[in-house]
């Protein structure tokens, strides 16, 4: 499975840290209108993204709820069809969670920077550090540790758990 180092952060001032990412960032930004639903899943997550335009992923990864920079494995496939798939999938392993978001992608060398709007939960940056086969996650953390200097995100602003998860204990 592929992997990367991941963080995610509440972010006050998204004007802000747009302008930080973009000072860091190599290539972006793309506005990205992204709609995930969540499914029952025993041994990780998996999830459905429509991009609206006919497209879509489906992923399946593995993530421990940890904040600060923590490993994450995953396998993604295109799909043109997600709506045919959320249905097949609702109806064989039941939807557990949806949400909307608006994605602002930036690429700083081989890290991606999300800047989401999560419809009822407000905005987030994610910092995803993509590891080479074989790499040390230990490497991968020192540089989304580095990029968190750089973009000045302070250990208390870091959530973590999924946004799914948020939108269950708000609506609880």
């Amino acid at each position: 499975m592929a992997r990367n180092i991941e963080i995610k952060a509440r972010v006050a001032d998204p004007e802000a840290m747009a302008r930080r990412a973009a000072r860091i960032a190599d290539e972006g930004p793309w506005t990205i209108e992204q709609d995930d639903t969540f499914f029952r899943c025993e041994d990780g997550r998996l999830k459905l993204r429509d991009f609206g335009n006919g497209n879509g992923e489906l992923i399946f990864y593995r993530r421990p709820d940890q904040p600060g920079p923590g490993q994450s494995e995953y396998r993604i496939t295109p799909t043109e069809d997600p709506g045919g798939l959320r249905a097949v999938l609702a109806d064989a392993l039941g939807v557990v969670g949806r949400l909307r978001k608006t994605r602002v992608l930036y690429l700083a060398d081989r890290t991606r920077i999300h800047l989401d709007h999560v419809e009822g939960l407000g905005d987030f940056l994610e910092l995803e550090v993509v590891l080479a086969d074989g790499e040390s996650a230990r490497v991968g953390r020192a540089d989304a540790r580095f990029l968190m200097e750089r973009l000045r995100i302070r250990d208390a602003d870091l959530v973590d758990v999924a946004y799914v998860d948020l939108l269950e204990e708000r609506y609880q």
